[in-house]
Order: structure tokens, then C-alpha cells, then sequence
């Protein structure tokens, strides 16, 4: 910005720099190397691509990250929270029907838009397993508190019957992960097979009338 300032005698010129805060910059980087990693690809961006395309000096972005890794990694830590506090906002809406509100929460953890296909299609690379396990570490510490709260109202309502809400979740929420985090590797009948046999089992470790879960996680499966 800049402020011209006169009198009789003298024009004086003060020129002020913009500085943004930390947080606020942080984020400006992590947006611009979104929509380059979407549109290049993440082994064709460089750090020189995001400094160009912002306009900051070196010692800025490495003021934040090291690398482009890091880049990723800081994507990745802010996509897992946004997620998570959209679920949250729903998982912790007591207006909503429990099983309604059990269908919403697993919907809002997809991500199904550009940004999610890359992020996903990243950590699935041998290369990136750590960014794998943290993001996963990050989805399972804190979803499975959202869905043991829903479990919790299940159990209040009549819904649903077991002493071991939060154990129940967590082995439901592993188990998920674990199998249905890359379902290319599955023929058409054997996915199809695992989704039920999930449903099938998810009603008994829940304490919940066979069928009562079939139309609550169909749409998550689709």
C-alpha cells in the first residue's frame, strides 16, 4: 500500500508492506499448491512453481515447509480436519435421527471431488505409506469418537444394545479402513460379498435387529 503524503515544500513517498500472518500465508501455499499438485501433478510441481505462482521469497515458504513433501503433508493434515469437523458438526446434531445421523456422519468422510481423487491416489503410493498411516491414525483417533457418540445415543434410544459402545466402533472403524480403503484390488462379487458380510456383522457387534444397518449403509457404499 502506499500513502503519498505533500506539503510546500517536499512530496515524501512511504511505502508499507502487506505482511500476513503466519497462519494465513501457511495457508495461501498449501492453496496454491493444491491447484498446481490437481493440475501438474505432484511429481511436476516444484517449489520454484509454488514461489512463482505466489509471489513470496524462498526464505518464506521454507519458513513453513522444507519441501513439497511437506507441502503434501500439511495438505493432507487439512483435509483430514476439515472432514472431520464437517462429520462432527452432523455426528453431534442431536436433532437428527440416529441412524439418519449415523448415514450422514460416514457420508461427509468422503471427499469426492478433485482434490480428494489426488490425495488419495498420493497416499496409496508405496512411497508416501507414513502420509498413509498418519492420515488414517488422524481419521480413526477422531471419528471413532463421533461415531461412539452416536452409538452412545443408539444404545440410550433402544436402537441399538452393547456394554462396549467405544470397542465395538473402533473394531467396525478398523476394520473398514482396512478393507475397504482399496476395493480395485476386489472382483465385483467378492466386493459386493464383503459390504454385506460387513453390514452382516457390523448389526450383531452393534447389539441391532438383522437388517436394521442394510439401508443406513447402503448409500455409504456406493
Amino acid at each position: 500500500m502506499c500513502y503519498i503524503l505533500t506539503d510546500r515544500q517536499s512530496v515524501e513517498v512511504y511505502v508499507m508492506r502487506v505482511v500476513k500472518d503466519s497462519k494465513e500465508r501457511k495457508n495461501e501455499i498449501l492453496d496454491v499448491a493444491e491447484r498446481l499438485f490437481c493440475s501438474r501433478g505432484f511429481d511436476n510441481t516444484s517449489t520454484n512453481d509454488i514461489l512463482k505462482e505466489i509471489g513470496i521469497a524462498r526464505g518464506t515458504l521454507y519458513y513453513h515447509f522444507k519441501s513439497t513433501e511437506d507441502i503434501l503433508d500439511a495438505m493432507i493434515e487439512r483435509l483430514t480436519n476439515q472432514v472431520v469437523e464437517k462429520a462432527e458438526a452432523i455426528a453431534l446434531d442431536e436433532s437428527i435421527p440416529v441412524l439418519e445421523r449415523l448415514t450422514r456422519t460416514m457420508l461427509s468422510l468422503n471427499v469426492d471431488n478433485e482434490l480428494g481423487d489426488f490425495i488419495m491416489e498420493q497416499v496409496h503410493r508405496p512411497q508416501n505409506a507414513l502420509m498413509h498411516q498418519k492420515m488414517e491414525n488422524m481419521l480413526l483417533g477422531r471419528v471413532n469418537k463421533l461415531i461412539t457418540r452416536i452409538a452412545e445415543d443408539g444404545i440410550r434410544q433402544g436402537i441399538m444394545n452393547t456394554d462396549y459402545p467405544a470397542e465395538a466402533v473402533e473394531m467396525l472403524m478398523m476394520y473398514s479402513y482396512s478393507v475397504f480403503d482399496s476395493m480395485v484390488q476386489y472382483g465385483e462379487e467378492e466386493e459386493q460379498r464383503k459390504k454385506m458380510g460387513f453390514i452382516y456383522h457390523a448389526e450383531r457387534v452393534l447389539g441391532m435387529k438383522q437388517g436394521a444397518l442394510l439401508e443406513v449403509l447402503k448409500p455409504v457404499f456406493e
